[in-house]
Formats: structure tokens, C-alpha cells, sequence
């Protein structure tokens, strides 16, 4: 299995993996019912759902019999088998978590998918096969706009055009879009042949947030196409915390060295590998779920 994709819920990891033969995606469920009980204690949510697997067998509802077993990576790094279950499962298993807690999941479950973030990222993962991103210019704003409209065609009218509205989040105001026909090209013009530029450059980038929406999914890919191009490296994102980037992003208007330490740490060499960018997406849209 080479197609792997975390879902998060309320920060907890639900793993998943697709099942080309059958055609579907299979949930590891410790991560199901741990999400569920909001445990973050691997060991904990482990025995729970062996408990709950086993009581369910004996009001004949027999979960093990449509489980299968995908090898997922476990807490100490290793690749481990796990028992998985595709969605009627989980949906059969929720049902009989009696919660609250567990209704609020199944909602989540149900309908995420269908959001606009939960297109947007289906057509994310379609980006490593689709040939695109090897088409691009790294750091052009073209090849921004590019990976902006890629991603959200279809679900905003707005996809890769430029605001000409001005916008702010958390008492921040973005970049005057007035001004975009000097501050872009300016930005584009930043050279980024060393870490310190490519980052100097996704941080103006960032300041700039040329789109009405989902400017962080797509400089994030922007991002990691300078660092592949000018470096042979990209980001491993599913180590970088989502609080300490939030936090470094928004210091990053004054001061760029906390997100410089924590993009530093989490580079790596794998920039052809398919698990590391399914992983950045997931991370990705992680970072922009409100809490």
C-alpha cells in the first residue's frame, strides 16, 4: 500500500489507507476510538478497542469478520500491522460508542469529506501524479496562482485569481491589494538559491495572502517546490507541530527565525516521495482546521 492519508479530528491522527483492489479507504481503528475518547494514550485506545471489538463479537455485530489488516506506522517508528475498517464500519462502530462524544464524531466522519477543504485536499493528493507541478516555475507568482487554482477549481469562483479586496485575520491586515502590481512582483524577484532567501521569500508570500482564501495550503506547496528546485530538499511537515507553526508564522511579520528553526529541522532529501507529499497535504490542511 504506497496511498496513506492522516485525517485529524479535534488533533487527534485518524490513519488511513487506500485499498486499490476494492476501491476505498480503510480507517485504523485505535486511531477511531481514540479519537472518539479523546485518549492520547496509544496503549490506553489500543486495549479499549480489543475490549470493544470483543463485546461487539458477542452482540453479533462482528466487526473482525470485514476488518483488515494494513501496516501502519506505530508510536515507536515502526511499520506495524493494525486492524483497519473501511467507513460503513466506522460508522457501525460510532454507533455503538454510547457518547456524546462518539456523535460528534460520526458527523465529522460523515460530512468532512464533503467540505470544501475535504474536496480541496482530494484534488491536493492528485497533484503529485498529475505532471503539474513539474510544469511550474518555483517562486513565480504564475506558479502560485497555478497551484491555488489546481486546488480549489471548481469550489471558489475566486480559484487562482488575485483579491482585489483587502482582508485581515486576528486583528492583522494583510497586504493593501491596491498595491499587489509592485508588492508581487517584488516578491517574485526575491532570489531563493539558499534557505535563508526561500524562506524570506514564503514569508513576504505569506504576508502578501494574495488569495481571498486557501493562501496557506497552496504557498506551503510553493514553498516546498523553491526548496526541491534550488536545494533537493522539501519539508516533512508531519514533523512540525501545528501550534509552534502557527505561532512562528505569526511572529514571522517581525521576526522569520522561529519558523526558519522549525522548517530547518523538519527538512529532508525524499522529495520524490509519494507518502512524504500525501503527509505534507494532510499536515497542511491540519494547520488551517479552526480548534
Amino acid at each position: 500500500m504506497t496511498k496513506k492519508s492522516i485525517r485529524f479530528y479535534k488533533d487527534h491522527e485518524v490513519r488511513a489507507v487506500w485499498d486499490d483492489e476494492h476501491g476505498k479507504w480503510w480507517f485504523a481503528a485505535t486511531d477511531i476510538v481514540r479519537a472518539i475518547n479523546d485518549e492520547h494514550d496509544y496503549t490506553k485506545g489500543r486495549n479499549y478497542w480489543k475490549y470493544l471489538k470483543g463485546k461487539m463479537a458477542k452482540e453479533g455485530v462482528q466487526l473482525v469478520s470485514v476488518t483488515n489488516h494494513f501496516k501502519f506506522e506505530a508510536p515507536d517508528g515502526k511499520q506495524r500491522a493494525t486492524d483497519a475498517l473501511d467507513a460503513e464500519c466506522v460508522k457501525t462502530l460510532a454507533k455503538h460508542i454510547p457518547n456524546s462524544r462518539a456523535t460528534a464524531f460520526l458527523d465529522w466522519f460523515v460530512y468532512s469529506e464533503n467540505t470544501i477543504d475535504g474536496q480541496s485536499r482530494k484534488k491536493a493528493y492528485t497533484l503529485f501524479e498529475s505532471g503539474l507541478l513539474k510544469s511550474m516555475e518555483p517562486g513565480s507568482v504564475k506558479c502560485l496562482q497555478q497551484i491555488h487554482a489546481y486546488l480549489f477549481g471548481g469550489l471558489y469562483d475566486f480559484a487562482g485569481q488575485i483579491r482585489t479586496k483587502n482582508i485581515g485575520k486576528g486583528g492583522f491586515t494583510f497586504a493593501n491589494a491596491l498595491h499587489f502590481n509592485i508588492i508581487l512582483p517584488t516578491i517574485e524577484q526575491m532570489p531563493e538559491s539558499t534557505f535563508e532567501e526561500i524562506v524570506d521569500k514564503y514569508v513576504e508570500m505569506n504576508v502578501a495572502h494574495p488569495f481571498m482564501e486557501g493562501n496557506g495550503r497552496s504557498t506551503r506547496i510553493w514553498l516546498d517546490l523553491m526548496f526541491k528546485r534550488s536545494l533537493k530538499k522539501c519539508i516533512d511537515w508531519s514533523k512540525i507541530d501545528k501550534y509552534a507553526y502557527l505561532d512562528a508564522m505569526r511572529k514571522s511579520v517581525t521576526d522569520a527565525n522561529p519558523i526558519k528553526a522549525l522548517l530547518q529541522g523538519a527538512l529532508t532529501d525524499k522529495i520524490d516521495d509519494r507518502e512524504i507529499f500525501m503527509k505534507g497535504i494532510d499536515y497542511s490542511y491540519y494547520y488551517e482546521q479552526e480548534d
